[in-house]
């Protein structure tokens, strides 16, 4: 393997080749200052493939300017392309991360949903109040509550144990409770790799 290392490389998209070798190459900016949009399209044509370095060389030059927005469009880009290289499984877990909170870079989209379930729980649950685990025990029926429980993976507000629902809305439940441990696991791995990065 071949290292170059510059300091400035000023270059139109365009005026690369058709096929690039991009492993060991490291740079410092890059000019023009472009989107990362019409940058990422050269990563794409590395004639070894998937070059994970090259993306990480790409949001380092972004995040130096200050551009946090475009580094993690480059990093985004990279967790779409590294999906490409995974098996079927992998590819469909990949999939629903992008779809549900953009692997973690788009934590506005994990709000979105925690809203839109918590909404869709909420009102399942108020004209469905579920029956309680044990007669004359535990808290008043809160649908809210209840929904935020079921959503929310660690935090216990008693409300999931004290109450049992049945069926569509025992299904319902356990979809929400699925939907809270994705939505927490893939934002917990972004804000990891957030807080990993150089």
């Amino acid at each position: 393997m071949h290292y170059s290392n510059f300091k400035v490389i000023h270059a139109k998209p365009e005026v690369w080749p058709a096929t690039v070798r991009l492993e060991g190459l490291t740079y410092e900016t890059l000019a023009p200052r472009l989107p990362a949009a019409q940058r990422l399209a050269l990563l794409e044509r590395d004639e070894a493939g998937f070059v994970p370095h090259a993306y990480e060389q790409l949001a380092a030059v972004y995040r130096r300017v200050g551009d946090d927005a475009e580094a993690r469009a480059v990093q985004l880009a990279k967790q779409r392309r590294h999906r490409t290289t995974l098996p079927w499984y992998g590819k469909l877990w990949g999939r629903l991360q992008d779809a549900t909170v953009g692997y973690g870079f788009r934590p506005t989209r994990a709000m979105a949903w925690l809203l839109a379930l918590l909404l869709l729980g909420s009102v399942a649950f108020a004209l469905h109040h579920s029956r309680p685990a044990e007669r004359g025990k535990g808290p008043e029926f809160n649908p809210v509550v209840y929904t935020l429980d079921l959503l929310l993976p660690i935090v216990d507000f008693g409300q999931e144990k004290a109450f049992t629902p049945t069926g569509l809305y025992q299904w319902l439940s356990y979809l929400l409770i699925a939907a809270g441990w994705i939505l927490a696991t893939t934002v917990a791995a972004g804000v990891t790799r957030n807080l990993n990065r150089p």
